[in-house]
């Protein structure tokens, strides 16, 4: 698997230039440091990485699909103005983007709070993060204007918390909430349509899990795992637990050995 490794303010894109997608983000998040924006920014092209190799505007013309940040707009605008206003306009790279379905609903909500949530709760103490996070991009995703379009999409969170490193981790369900999903996922795309993408899920999983989909080396993280899994588990979604608020966040639970 071919990557390119593309650095911008604060955060860091691994690009798929087969999949015209990120495969991974990572991004550094200063709590104390934060702040706001009302910037209005418009997504463009890295001029770095060929335009064949990424997802630019022609994806997402016409149609239902929305532009989703991998990195949240917000997570890495902070430090000084020129370096947070740098950062804010970065996220806003093509390279940064994923096809999303143009459904706001709770789960969705859940999901963009997660940070802010943890920097105000689990990272009370520093309030720093270091967020990982990207699309689950398996060969069976529907193609779309030559794109294959991901179902999920994951974050894992890495803090200190009581002077340890501590991780969660989340899962964003876009798959289509349908008896014959996988029908329809065929016929939108041998109609040449946006696939039918379903309400957002949202839900926490072990880091195992995510290292597992994505085939990505998440260091130390799934040993500092704070939800609470038994050891003798069998991996898979049958652990994952769906969220219907912050509040149901595991990430008290003792980390695994």
């Amino acid at each position: 698997m071919v990557t390119e490794l593309l650095p911008y303010t604060h955060f860091t894109v691994v690009l798929r230039p087969d999949r015209k997608l990120a495969a991974a983000t990572t991004v550094a998040i200063d709590g104390a440091r934060l702040r706001g924006s009302d910037r209005d920014s418009a997504w463009r092209l890295d001029p770095r990485v060929p335009a064949h190799s990424q997802a630019g505007n022609e994806l997402y013309a016409r149609n239902s699909l929305d532009r989703g940040h991998l990195v949240r707009r917000l997570d890495p605008v902070w430090g000084d103005p020129v370096e947070s206003e740098q950062a804010d306009e970065d996220t806003f790279h093509y390279t940064n983007a994923a096809p999303q379905a143009d459904i706001f609903n709770q789960a969705l909500e859940l999901w963009l709070g997660l940070e802010n949530y943890l920097l105000d709760h689990a990272a009370r103490f520093d309030r720093r993060l270091v967020v990982h996070s990207g699309p689950v991009l398996l060969d069976s995703d529907p193609l779309y204007r030559g794109v294959k379009i991901p179902l999920r999409f994951w974050k894992v969170v890495a803090f200190v918390d009581d002077g340890s490193l501590a991780a969660t981790a989340y899962v964003l369900d876009q798959r289509p909430d349908l008896t014959d999903a996988a029908q329809a996922l065929a016929a939108a795309e041998a109609a040449g349509d946006p696939p039918p993408l379903g309400a957002f899920r949202t839900f926490q999983v072990p880091v195992d899990d995510v290292a597992r989909v994505t085939g990505l080396d998440l260091g130390p993280l799934p040993a500092v795992d704070r939800m609470p899994v038994p050891a003798t588990a069998a991996p898979g979604p049958e652990q994952w637990m769906r969220l219907g608020s912050h509040e149901d966040i595991a990430w008290r639970g003792t980390p695994r050995s």
